[in-house]
């Protein structure tokens, strides 16, 4: 790799390898998916890029090696010089490190806002039926008959919980919004 980047780190390089445990006598075809992908950090992190894109860079890596690259990702963006631009299907992934989220689905953007505002903001209303027809239709971003609840997408759950006092509106998480968004009904 060091051919390829003109910045390359060797130093960085090596001590990455160290500190993820990566044999130097392994052939890469023989690392497991876990190791390549510490080894593709690893190489991400050894030449001083002030971005990094990222596909899945957690996937398939045990709790704890996951942890250790989120606390390297934040660390990195920490400089307001440096961005990443992460794939993810771990949305804990997301909560933990990201500024904004953009969703996809099937080709096209659900939505996208920054994630301070969907997990400060956002908020889920379970009720009954009763309580659920007399809910305001333009306070409803989506919702889901459950079996024995409605589950109604809300932008603003202070708000909600105001102005229905006798309701129980929950945080929504990122995975929770995600789903309502798409399987809930407009």
């Amino acid at each position: 790799m060091k051919n390829i980047y003109r910045t390359w780190d060797e130093q960085a390089y090596l001590r990455l390898l160290k500190q993820f445990s990566l044999p130097m006598d392994k052939q890469i075809k023989q690392f497991s998916k876990g190791m390549k992908m510490k080894l593709a950090i690893s190489v991400a992190f050894s030449h001083h890029s002030r971005l990094l894109v990222l596909d899945e860079a957690t996937s398939g890596l045990d709790p704890v090696v996951r942890d250790d690259i989120l606390d390297m990702l934040l660390d990195f963006v920490q400089d307001e010089g440096h961005s990443i631009l992460m794939s993810s299907h771990i949305t804990s992934d997301l909560e933990k490190i990201a500024d904004y989220i953009v969703f996809i689905h099937e080709g096209k953007v659900v939505f996208e806002k920054p994630k301070d505002e969907l997990t400060e903001q956002y908020g889920i209303i379970k009720c009954g039926a009763a309580q659920f027809d007399a809910l305001d239709k333009s306070d409803i971003i989506s919702y889901r008959k459950m079996d024995y609840e409605w589950q109604i997408l809300v932008s603003d759950r202070e708000r909600m919980q105001k102005k229905y006092p006798k309701a129980l509106v929950v945080p929504a998480t990122i995975d929770e919004i995600m789903l309502l968004y798409v399987k809930g009904e407009k």
